[in-house]
């Protein structure tokens, strides 16, 4: 039988009579039946994350004390958070469990932050006129938060959402994607363990173009997080006027394999990363240009290490290649790579289908007017361009729209920092593949990517304003 789970509004399990039922992204299976927010529903949420937030119930240290807590339970429950995100977004386990433990480290960093929110001296009395009076500046929480997160870190993601908002003082009222909500709405059982007063955080389910689209109209939300594509990401901006955003939108991720670069280590890098999660992360490598010099010592290098790939079950603790998140998502990427096998790409490993499975898949001969090239492809393809000159390489995949994260491996320092300095994207990665990430750094795109940063410190300066404060002393 399918597990049932209710809405989370104001400290309450709401239940409603419309269901969205989960599917099992491995046996295409119910997995769970959860009640779908409508307009009076989100009405609520809102209201009660507005009511929560003026009653300014939680000092700062005790909100480091809940978010530390969370973090606790989710190190005592990882098994059970580990299996719910393999069930329902299709990952593999062992990379569940790491997302797990990646979450548990999230809420810590955002509880130690939680202490840290101070302001900072203004020196006015250097203004002529201004000698008898002292100024500073606090940090203020900017009141309620709108949280929309995707469907590929349906933990971590919605913790890098609702733990920097509470630990800045905010209510939050999230929006988990509707392909896996269940993860989201089992934390929230955390937070209601961990002690958080009603209406701190709130949690709706149901589509963007109906529970997203009445959270973007609703002026009692003051900021807008959301992680997904830029084309939402836009249509978010245009629905939310002058509120803030921190918006991680898509990417095309490039890396670059010098040739001065270990390839041994890029091709072992590249295919361990390139294709987890089947591909699905904003960071996922793409595009791999390679020196003309190395191309073929580093595909052959590449193809050898993909061998050790086992795709398949994700329940399997061996299995580095799940599902994708829909047999729909798997039949596009391969439409993609059959359009580019017409336009002549040739296809070095991969390009099957089995269900929602998508082998991982290499190509070259590609152009870069080709879809799987140009386009933000969210599978487990990669494409290899080959260079000469790196200069015009640069200058050719900065003509992406997109700008999140690269890499370059190369054991030339004068390389590494002039890639560092003319590849636009929000973080360039040294004999590293661009989905390196940890929790505590800045993370963050330029162009189409986005803008605003994420990590626990970073997302707080984010959801909160500096109020300056200025003391007349003449009296």
């Amino acid at each position: 039988m399918s597990e049932k789970f209710d809405l989370f509004i104001n400290g309450r399990w709401i239940q409603t009579d419309d269901k969205l039922e989960v599917l099992n992204k491995h046996t295409g299976k119910t997995y769970a039946e959860v009640s779908k927010a409508g307009e009076e529903e989100v009405d609520q949420a809102v209201k009660s994350a507005q009511k929560a937030y003026k009653s300014n119930g939680l000092s700062a240290y005790d909100r480091f004390e809940v978010l530390k807590k969370v973090s606790e339970l989710l190190q005592e429950n990882k098994e059970e958070f580990a299996l719910s995100i393999v069930q329902e977004a299709g990952k593999p386990l062992k990379q569940a469990q790491t997302e797990v433990d990646r979450a548990a480290q999230t809420f810590e960093l955002s509880a130690e932050e939680a202490k840290r929110l101070s302001g900072h001296g203004v020196p006015v009395n250097a203004a002529p006129g201004s000698e008898n009076r002292m100024a500073f500046t606090i940090k203020m929480p900017v009141g309620v938060v709108g949280a929309i997160s995707p469907f590929n870190f349906p933990l971590n993601l919605v913790a890098h959402k609702i733990a920097p908002a509470i630990a800045a003082g905010n209510a939050v009222v999230l929006k988990p994607a509707s392909a896996t909500p269940t993860t989201a709405l089992r934390l929230a059982r955390l937070f209601e363990e961990a002690g958080l007063p009603a209406g701190l955080l709130n949690v709706v389910v149901g589509s963007g173009s109906t529970v997203g689209k009445q959270m973007q109209k609703d002026e009692r939300i003051s900021l807008y997080t959301f992680t997904g594509s830029a084309e939402v990401g836009l249509k978010i901006k245009q629905n939310t006027g002058l509120n803030k955003l921190i918006l991680e939108l898509g990417n095309n991720s490039p890396v670059i394999v010098d040739k001065e670069a270990d390839v041994a280590q890029a091709a072992t890098n590249i295919a361990q990363k390139g294709f987890a999660y089947a591909g699905q992360v904003c960071i996922s490598v793409q595009r791999v240009y390679v020196h003309e010099s190395v191309k073929k010592d580093f595909q052959e290098k590449l193809l050898e290490a993909m061998k050790e790939l086992k795709v398949g079950d994700p329940n399997d603790k061996d299995t580095d290649v799940g599902p994708m998140i829909s047999e729909d998502e798997a039949k596009r990427a391969e439409d993609w790579v059959e359009d580019a096998k017409e336009n002549g790409a040739e296809v070095l490993t991969g390009g099957e289908r089995k269900g929602p499975l998508f082998y991982p898949t290499v190509l070259t001969n590609v152009t870069k007017n080709m879809k799987v090239v140009y386009d933000e492809i969210f599978a487990p393809v990669v494409s290899l361009l080959p260079y000469n000159d790196l200069e015009a390489c640069i200058d050719e995949l900065n003509e992406s729209p997109y700008g999140l994260q690269g890499g370059i491996f190369t054991k030339n320092l004068d390389t590494a920092f002039y890639a560092a300095r003319k590849v636009e994207v929000g973080g360039l990665m040294i004999n590293d593949s661009s989905q390196y990430r940890v929790d505590l750094m800045p993370y963050g795109g330029v162009k189409d990517s986005g803008w605003g940063k994420e990590g626990p410190k970073y997302s707080i300066d984010e959801m909160t304003e500096e109020r300056l404060v200025v003391m007349n002393l003449e009296n």
